[in-house]
Protein backbone atom coordinates (compact mmCIF):
# COMPACT_ATOMS: atom_id res chain seq x y z
CA UNK A 1 0.00 0.00 0.00
CA UNK A 2 1.34 3.15 -0.84
CA UNK A 3 0.38 5.89 1.47
CA UNK A 4 0.65 9.68 1.09
CA UNK A 5 0.57 12.40 4.15
CA UNK A 6 -1.75 14.85 1.51
CA UNK A 7 -4.58 14.25 -0.27
CA UNK A 8 -4.48 13.28 -4.11
CA UNK A 9 -6.25 15.16 -6.25
CA UNK A 10 -8.59 14.06 -8.75
CA UNK A 11 -6.76 13.21 -12.23
CA UNK A 12 -6.81 15.79 -14.76
CA UNK A 13 -9.10 14.97 -17.95
CA UNK A 14 -5.89 14.62 -19.97
CA UNK A 15 -4.25 12.16 -18.05
CA UNK A 16 -7.67 10.41 -18.26
CA UNK A 17 -7.58 10.89 -21.84
CA UNK A 18 -3.84 9.64 -22.02
CA UNK A 19 -4.93 6.43 -19.74
CA UNK A 20 -7.63 5.57 -22.16
CA UNK A 21 -6.26 6.33 -25.50
CA UNK A 22 -2.67 5.59 -24.94
CA UNK A 23 -2.64 2.87 -23.14
CA UNK A 24 -6.08 1.33 -23.31
CA UNK A 25 -6.57 1.77 -19.92
CA UNK A 26 -11.04 0.72 -19.66
CA UNK A 27 -13.10 2.92 -17.76
CA UNK A 28 -14.04 0.16 -14.86
CA UNK A 29 -10.01 0.34 -14.44
CA UNK A 30 -9.99 4.05 -14.54
CA UNK A 31 -12.82 4.21 -11.73
CA UNK A 32 -10.70 1.75 -9.89
CA UNK A 33 -8.13 3.53 -9.88
CA UNK A 34 -9.10 6.71 -9.14
CA UNK A 35 -11.31 5.15 -5.71
CA UNK A 36 -8.26 3.45 -4.75
CA UNK A 37 -6.07 6.52 -5.18
CA UNK A 38 -8.41 8.36 -2.93
CA UNK A 39 -8.52 5.75 -0.05
CA UNK A 40 -4.74 5.59 0.05
CA UNK A 41 -3.83 9.34 -0.63
CA UNK A 42 -1.67 7.75 -3.29
CA UNK A 43 -1.01 9.10 -7.09
CA UNK A 44 -3.02 7.76 -9.52
CA UNK A 45 -0.26 5.89 -11.65
CA UNK A 46 1.00 4.11 -8.26
CA UNK A 47 -2.32 2.75 -8.18
CA UNK A 48 -2.50 1.69 -11.03
CA UNK A 49 0.39 -0.16 -11.63
CA UNK A 50 0.35 -1.67 -8.15
CA UNK A 51 -3.02 -3.21 -9.37
CA UNK A 52 -1.63 -4.94 -12.00
CA UNK A 53 -3.74 -2.69 -14.27
CA UNK A 54 -0.62 -1.13 -15.87
CA UNK A 55 2.66 -2.56 -16.68
CA UNK A 56 6.06 -1.24 -15.03
CA UNK A 57 6.96 -0.38 -18.75
CA UNK A 58 3.62 1.38 -18.95
CA UNK A 59 3.77 3.22 -15.53
CA UNK A 60 7.19 4.82 -16.51
CA UNK A 61 5.66 5.95 -19.74
CA UNK A 62 3.21 7.76 -17.80
CA UNK A 63 5.52 9.24 -15.52
CA UNK A 64 7.34 10.55 -18.56
CA UNK A 65 3.89 12.19 -20.02
CA UNK A 66 3.52 14.05 -16.54
CA UNK A 67 6.79 15.35 -16.46
CA UNK A 68 6.44 16.54 -19.91
CA UNK A 69 2.87 18.09 -19.31
CA UNK A 70 4.38 20.66 -16.39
Amino acid sequence: MVISSSPQPLPSPAMVRFLRHQLGLSENALQLGIKQSQLEQAPLPAVLWRFGLISLEQFDTVLTWQDQQG
